[in-house]
Formats: structure tokens, C-alpha cells, sequence
């Protein structure tokens, strides 16, 4: 399986900015459904597919979360930056 990652201690103040050179799949998941995610198993996520950038993601709740890009299975390359921006009020 390949990914990109990235993990953050992030809360609902802040949001996760995602800018992409291509169409992927990002996706903001929290410890225990990115455990699923690396094993196959059934996860939850938030986000889904990017053909605009930068794609912003809203954490729910305080954690550790993780970003997540793939190409959902498909072939091909994409680049992609992370930054988490404070004050998700400002940005939504």
C-alpha cells in the first residue's frame, strides 16, 4: 500500500490544510481508524476526494490525527504539502 502521511496534535480551533499537485484521496483519520486503514479494515475518515486545492479538513475533536493521501488504487504520482493553519473559525 502506498501513501503519503503526515500526523498532527491538532484540535476543532485549527485546520489542516492539504495542497496537492494532482486529484488524490486525502483523508484526516484519528489513531484508531488509521490503524484499520493500514490493516484493510473497515475505517472512518474525513475529507474524501481532492480535485481542488488545497483541500481544508476540520479535526472534530482534540488528538492525534492523520493525514492521509492515496491514489485510491490507481496508478501515478502526486505531490502534496501539509500545514496546519490556527483559528479554523477564519477559514471555514
Amino acid at each position: 500500500m502506498n501513501f503519503l502521511h503526515r500526523e498532527f496534535d491538532v484540535g476543532p480551533e485549527e485546520v489542516v490544510e492539504v495542497t496537492l499537485d494532482g486529484q488524490a484521496n486525502v483523508m484526516l483519520l484519528d489513531e484508531t481508524n488509521y490503524d484499520h486503514y493500514r490493516n484493510s479494515t473497515p475505517y472512518r475518515y474525513h475529507g474524501g476526494l481532492a480535485t481542488v486545492s488545497p483541500m481544508r479538513l476540520f479535526p472534530p475533536h482534540p488528538g492525534r490525527w492523520h493525514v492521509v493521501v492515496d491514489l485510491g488504487g490507481f496508478t501515478g504520482k502526486v505531490r502534496a504539502g501539509v500545514r496546519v493553519l490556527q483559528d479554523a473559525n477564519a477559514t471555514r
